[in-house]
């Protein structure tokens, strides 16, 4: 294999998933080989009910190493597991298959060098179980990394960055450091200047409204100005704190490649305000990188053959590039 291939993990198996994956292939060549794991049964089952075709090519392993890849079709490793219906409602029964696909990915990921990991759509509410805050804090904990890593939304206009991510708005202040901002604004740096040469401009948001100081000391005296007087020291181009009611403003994200919030909300709602589901979530700062299509399991249209695949052939063709 002279390409290192991008490795995808199906994720919710009652998703729009299987029609994204067929779709993002008829309108999109990848470079790189693909590999998918999942289970082929119900893949096919699911794009024959919704009369789609894709080139499947089931290839084996051994010891975890990759044998037989075609650059032509979506390899795929079966993970073989009895489902009794094509489309049922998103439960818990799913999540012993989820767990099995994401095991055999992170065991092939340790012996092999790949240009990227994509999954599918998880549900938080049936496979995360307030056990992890989300699939980037899942996926960190599996690779043993405790603090270094963020969650980008990344378009090629504008990115953002949650420092807390899906958490309770009551415990959000609680939450926020010095710390956490300065080590999240780093890795963004630091992926901008690897993948783009370039050094982003990032602005940072206040947490309260219009940045005001409501009481004796606020969130933007005690942690946010600090954190930013710290970066600007480490030479990096951050500016701020902005109230997040303003600074998504039209002549404002001009000036900007980042806009850090302090919460989830804060800035992925005006991001997909600006762009729908035209960006990826990344998530920097694990030992290869890992991209999310910007959308949920949808539930409500599996099946339908209506969803756009724009968001997973954006994370293909990000991995694509080089």
């Amino acid at each position: 294999m002279n390409s290192k291939p991008i490795l995808i993990v199906c994720g919710e198996p009652n998703s729009i998933f299987s029609e994204l994956l067929a779709k993002s292939f008829r309108k999109y060549q990848s470079k790189k080989p693909i590999i998918l794991i999942g289970s082929y049964h119900l893949i096919c089952l699911q794009l024959k009910k919704m009369k789609l075709k894709a080139k499947l090519n089931r290839i084996e392993l051994e010891n975890d190493s990759l044998k037989n890849v075609n650059l032509d079709k979506i390899n795929i490793i079966d993970i073989n597991y009895n489902f009794t219906k094509v489309f049922e409602p998103i439960s818990s029964k799913s999540n012993k298959y989820i767990n099995e696909c994401f095991d055999k990915a992170f065991n092939i990921i340790k012996k092999n060098k790949i240009s990227g990991f994509i999954n599918g759509p998880i549900s938080k509410k049936f496979f995360l179980k307030n056990r992890y805050l989300g699939i980037t804090e899942f996926i960190a904990k599996k690779f043993k990394i405790k603090e270094n890593y963020a969650m980008l939304i990344f378009n090629k206009n504008l990115s953002v960055c949650p420092i807390t991510t899906h958490l309770p708005i009551s415990k959000v202040s609680k939450k926020i450091s010095k710390k956490d901002i300065v080590i999240k604004s780093l890795i963004i740096n630091k992926f901008y200047e690897i993948n783009f040469s370039l050094k982003p401009k990032i602005a940072i948001t206040g947490l309260n409204p219009h940045c005001e100081n409501f009481f004796n000391k606020s969130e933007e005296k005690k942690t946010i100005e600090p954190a930013i007087k710290t970066l600007k020291k480490k030479k990096i181009k951050v500016f701020g704190p902005y109230p997040a009611d303003t600074v998504f403003l039209k002549q404002n994200i001009k000036k900007f490649n980042v806009i850090v919030g302090m919460y989830h909300d804060q800035v992925l709602t005006p991001i997909k305000t600006l762009y729908g589901f035209n960006a990826i979530n990344i998530t920097l700062g694990l030992p290869f990188l890992r991209i999310s299509p910007d959308h949920g399991p949808n539930n409500e249209m599996i099946g339908k053959n209506k969803s756009d695949p724009q968001s997973l052939i954006d994370a293909l063709k990000f991995l694509n590039r080089k």
